[in-house]
């Protein structure tokens, strides 16, 4: 064993008789050395027990004691960590705690240092969430080496989650507020209950395969282990895993952590703080850009002036050996080239604020009111497209109409009734064809165009039969 401390004394010479060299430690020493072997040897470790002695100081911090039935440990918990708990820790509470093995080196006491402390009836959803996580992360869907980054101008954004949660309430706002140009569409989901891990599976593969989208935000508010539950499902860490497009998984507040988490390409924090990792900040950009404009304006001003001085300097060279026609043709040299220089720079100047003024203009077009305005403006104009092709139709349906009552009135029996033509009828309602095989006294009806007459038959000379009313 070797100790490299300033308070180890090393005897390196050998003793009377050739005995070996002795390493001597110090108290600090040695209780470094044991703490560094502690918490090497031992990572972080879940311990159950009762709390007892439990303190808090002004610090903020928290320190208690963890026991069973045979024995104890010394326990700490530091600010902001302690702050964090979701509940009051208080002597005799069963807690589930997540610490790291340590060594108080100024008394050289065992202790640990809590990370995280639950209830223990959290504890075997909090064991099945670990060996999920050791198991995925074995499998590399962990792997920050397969993380993708995140587009940073996104077109279209697809929010998966409650409709009609508090998160897609902060999550629009801060997108509409921050980059009005992004298209955000929300793929609702149920985020809790046992119907939500295969919608929120089916909805992940969707939104994937459209091709729609150029990043996907999983969030949800926060809450308790049981709820957030959902994005704890395998299958909802594989359908992440194998999305086609980045995935941010923003699930609970700042101190929950989900499988999701840990498999999307990027976590954020919160909902909010989601929105703002996914769309920039428009007028944040407009300052940068007015920045760089007002850095290159800058940058050729120097340009300009150092190379004014080195033509001043030429200037004075010149005028010293005294080449007069030389001189002269110089100067007019250098005055052109002064000019151009100054020219070229102007038009980079304008160039630029013209091509800035294009983009604050682009980024003006875009704006959610302008586009409602000429929707509106669209909507008229199909609404007065309708209404006269509506009328078209009926004109042309009121032609028609007329054409066709014509063409049957020209072959009604009406209109030939109406010439001074009649139908005969018999006793029976038919149409008397022929004057054969009609008796005499024989009634018969008379159709004219105005009405009908009675009729009979009466005996005619040779054979013939009149007809009398």
């Amino acid at each position: 064993m070797h100790a490299s401390d300033d308070n180890t004394t090393d005897h390196s010479s050998a003793g009377q008789g050739g005995s070996p060299p002795r390493h001597i430690l110090t108290p600090s020493s040695l209780n470094r050395l044991v703490r560094d072997l502690l918490e090497d040897a031992l990572p972080l470790i879940w311990i159950e027990g009762e709390l007892s002695n439990v303190a808090r100081p002004a610090s903020g911090h928290l320190y208690f004691t963890l026991k069973d039935s045979g024995a104890q440990v010394r326990c700490a918990m530091f600010r902001p960590k302690s702050g964090w708990l979701k509940f009051k820790p208080v002597d005799g509470l069963h807690v589930l705690v997540r610490a790291r093995v340590g060594l108080y080196e100024p008394r050289g006491e065992f202790q640990l240092v809590a990370e995280h402390m639950e209830l223990a009836g959290e504890g075997a959803l909090q064991r099945e969430f670990e060996q999920l996580k050791a198991r995925l992360d074995a499998e590399g869907l962990f792997d920050p080496a397969r993380k993708r980054a995140l587009p940073r101008y996104a077109r279209r954004i697809g929010v998966i989650t409650s409709a009609t949660g508090a998160a897609v309430r902060d999550v629009l706002s801060v997108m509409s507020r921050r980059w009005p140009l992004a298209e955000v569409d929300v793929l609702p989901v149920p985020v809790q209950g046992r119907e939500a891990p295969p919608a929120i599976v089916s909805m992940l593969r969707k939104a994937s395969a459209s091709g729609r989208y150029d990043v996907l935000l999983l969030t949800r508010g926060g809450g308790s282990l049981e709820d957030l539950w959902a994005f704890n499902d395998e299958q909802v860490a594989r359908a992440i895993h194998a999305s086609a497009v980045p995935v941010v998984s923003a699930v609970g507040h700042e101190i929950d952590f989900s499988i999701a988490d840990f498999v999307a390409d990027l976590r954020a924090p919160t909902p909010s703080a989601a929105a703002e990792l996914l769309v920039p900040d428009a007028f944040a950009l407009r300052r940068h850009l007015q920045q760089l404009q007002q850095r290159l304006i800058t940058l050729e001003q120097r340009r300009l002036q150092a190379r004014i001085q080195r033509v001043d300097h030429l200037f004075a060279r010149l005028q010293a050996q005294r080449p007069q026609a030389r001189l002269t043709r110089d100067r007019e040299r250098l005055q052109h080239l002064h000019r151009r220089l100054v020219g070229i720079q102007r038009e980079q100047a304008q160039s630029r604020r013209a091509r800035l003024d294009r983009v604050h203009a682009r980024l003006l077009a875009q704006h959610p009111r302008l586009r409602l305005q000429l929707l509106q403006r669209r909507v008229a104009e199909l609404r007065q497209r309708l209404r006269q092709s509506v009328e078209r139709r009926l004109e042309r349906d009121r032609l028609t109409l007329q054409q066709a009552g014509r063409a049957m009135h020209a072959v009604s029996p009406l209109a030939t009734l109406e010439r001074g033509y009649s139908i005969l009828f018999d006793r029976e309602g038919k149409v008397l064809r022929s004057a054969q095989h009609v008796e005499p006294g024989t009634p018969l009806r008379a159709r004219l165009a105005d009405g009908e007459l009675p009729l009979s038959v009466r005996a005619g000379h040779a054979g013939d039969e009149s007809i009398e009313p």
